[in-house]
């Protein structure tokens, strides 16, 4: 399990209500069921860490290592 917490790099608030992917390097892993960001800025997932390459509204915005709770700008 593993969270990405969206944060607006205008304002540093947290981004409302984004759709975040997740794309998992290895031939099994695949995608993750989108998820959209609560109040806080905060999509939960519940896929295994891992090295994958994380989306907010389609835009890659992170490649690495995906584990415990991962900040991104947009």
């Amino acid at each position: 399990m593993f969270t990405v917490k969206v944060i607006e790099s205008s304002t540093g608030k947290p981004a409302y209500y984004k759709k975040v992917a997740v794309g998992f390097n290895g031939i099994f892993r695949g995608f993750s069921k989108d998820q959209y960001t609560d109040r806080n800025g905060e999509a939960h997932f519940s896929e295994d860490n891992g090295e994958g390459t994380i989306y907010v509204q389609g835009q890659r915005v992170y490649e690495g290592h995906i584990e415990g709770r991962k900040i991104v700008y947009i």
